[in-house]
């Protein structure tokens, strides 16, 4: 399914009782594009995740995925989705890395259908673009967390996908791995095509990576290109979070080491 503009939000509000947490959402996500959707905790970054894979539904207001209204939209194999490995992962499941691959095939194909030779190598495939096709008969606890995160995007691309969803997929990878597990991801997008929206506190590596940016606590406070977002100043920033926030840039990481 090709279409230019893969999500568009339009006018979107949420509440939880009484308590707004999403007001006018407008966003649109274009083909390529990569997202950085950036905001302090309890912005409603999760809640606007939700809402885009259609887990939530909006009080008010319009979400259309591949130019297609959610509640009409069929193919959601489209859209891949990694979330924190920690909230949704067991990670002493005795499977291999190259089964738990093999199981983001499933949405397409049915639970029991026997593999075929082309889905095998699918899986495999996905698993070389990160990285880690020479892990693929371990058992996926023995790995660490960054290498599990990646067996896990690698889950998510072996259906195919044109968007790649993730809420914090930096939880539980030892920071000194942070760098690169992002820099694949902007391979992905760079080299594959993917679109990527990737929510994500770690705003100092990824708006250095990010084709865009969106800024939300609440409603949306900045959204726009990479270069843009990198001339507001940190005060200005700083009101949108509601505390202090002050960028530091890879160029200064790499002269602290």
């Amino acid at each position: 399914m090709k279409n230019n503009t893969i999500i568009e939000l339009d006018n979107v509000n949420f509440n939880y009782g009484h308590t707004a947490v999403l007001e006018d959402i407008s966003l649109k996500v274009e083909n390529g594009e990569f997202w950085a959707l950036i905001g302090p905790n309890g912005s409603g970054k999760s809640t606007l995740i939700n809402i885009i894979l259609g887990l939530l539904k909006p009080d008010s207001g319009t979400v259309k995925l591949f130019g297609v209204e959610l509640d009409s939209f069929k193919h959601r194999e489209l859209i891949g989705y990694v979330s924190q490995k920690s909230n949704s992962f067991n990670s002493g499941f005795p499977a291999t890395v190259l089964e738990v691959v093999r199981s983001g095939l499933t949405r397409k194909r049915g639970l029991f259908k026997r593999f075929s030779k082309n889905e095998e190598l699918k899986a495999i495939e996905a698993l070389k673009i990160v990285g880690m096709d020479h892990f693929s008969g371990r058992n996926i606890g023995e790995l660490s967390g960054g290498q599990q995160q990646r067996v896990f995007i690698a889950r998510a691309l072996a259906g195919e996908p044109e968007l790649l969803v993730m809420d914090e997929p930096t939880v539980g990878i030892d920071q000194q791995n942070v760098s690169s597990f992002y820099s694949m991801l902007n391979d992905l997008n760079r080299d594959h095509g993917i679109a990527i929206l990737l929510v994500t506190h770690e705003i100092d590596l990824v708006t250095d990576l990010a084709t865009h940016v969106a800024c939300l606590n609440r409603t949306i406070h900045f959204h726009g290109i990479q270069s843009d977002y990198k001339r507001m100043n940190d005060e200005k920033i700083s009101k949108w979070y509601g505390h202090p926030v002050r960028r530091v840039h890879q160029h200064e990481l790499g002269a602290e080491e």
